[in-house]
């Protein structure tokens, strides 16, 4: 497998592989994982040259992070680059409930370095203020730009389902990067003509994630395709079904044009998947690493199912 390039985290000085870990999965996202499995999921990917990590304490209330921990004992910390979330905190019972105060996003940063048994993580990011904007911007972000004044972490930044607020977040804050899950894909590019460009503008680096849309640019317009984690639409399927129509013709599979595409734009410095195995890890990095024609490319904007303007990877 060749080595994947790197890039730098906007201004941090961080370098992070061009496709990072997601380990939403890790905390039984979609199905009940052995310990062993996860665990070993992890070490694969660090083994193949991956260095970006991402978590958060939502995910299977702290059983990623504590997955992940179990994993990165002994790593040397330098050789890994790792973000997680805070405005989440893990109650007794196991429930997640929201908390965007000081003490509340230093306590919910304090207990992922528990679970995770890390003195530092990299990047922290405000984990959906869908609701909560004003709380986000007014006590959250501060108290993350001071931890980050004080070297505790090198980024500050939110991840969204959304991008209209990470959009004002960008204008109203010195943030270093943002997740943006689900859009910006090879089925949806709404980011493309406002938000993008002001990240570009601002050196705000963009982690890509949900570039399967929940699912159906994986498994494509099959029954009971999710998109945007519902079923999709008879609208979605369709569309889908053209995507898939074009990828045949080039001989590439759905899946592999749906991982490549969004890293090709500038603001985009590394792009997510999550796997539960180590032969799933293995799959993504041979999709990454697949040759992609760019007639594929062309003929997806010819037949009006890409942005005219949305930057393509090149062979």
């Amino acid at each position: 497998m060749p080595t994947l390039p790197m890039t730098s985290f906007g201004r941090t000085g961080l370098r992070v592989t061009r496709l990072g870990l997601g380990t939403a999965p890790l905390g039984n996202l979609y199905e009940t994982l052995p310990e062993a499995q996860a665990i070993a999921t992890v070490e694969h990917a660090l083994a193949a040259g991956i260095n970006f990590l991402d978590t958060a304490p939502l995910y299977g209330a702290g059983q990623s992070e504590r997955r992940l921990g179990q994993a990165l004992a002994g790593v040397p910390r330098d050789s890994f680059v790792l973000s997680t979330k805070v405005g989440r905190l893990v109650q007794p019972d196991g429930q997640v409930i929201f908390n965007w105060t000081r003490d509340g996003i230093r306590r919910s940063l304090d207990e992922s370095l528990t679970r995770l048994g890390l003195d530092r993580v990299d990047i922290v990011l405000m984990h959906d203020p869908d609701e909560h904007y004003r709380e986000a911007l007014d006590a959250a972000y501060p108290t993350l730009a001071d931890l980050r004044s004080q070297g505790v972490i090198r980024a500050v930044g939110a991840g969204m389902n959304q991008w209209q607020m990470l959009a004002d977040f960008a204008r109203n804050a010195d943030v270093d990067g943002f997740l943006l899950a689900g859009r910006y894909t090879l089925l949806e590019q709404t980011s493309l003509d406002d938000f993008l460009p002001l990240c570009q503008q601002k050196g705000i680096s963009i982690i890509i994630g949900g570039v399967y849309n929940s699912g159906i640019l994986a498994t494509g317009p099959i029954a009971g395709a999710k998109f945007q984690y519902a079923d999709a639409s008879p609208a979605i399927l369709e569309r889908v079904g053209r995507i898939q129509a074009v990828c045949d013709r080039q001989g590439v599979p759905l899946r592999i044009a749906a991982l490549r595409f969004p890293e090709a734009h500038p603001a985009v410095t590394t792009t997510l998947f999550g796997a539960v195995s180590p032969q799933e890890v293995e799959a993504n990095l041979a999709a990454y690493a697949t040759p992609i024609p760019a007639a594929l490319w062309a003929d997806l904007k010819a037949e009006g199912l890409l942005h005219p303007d949305a930057p393509t990877p090149t062979a």
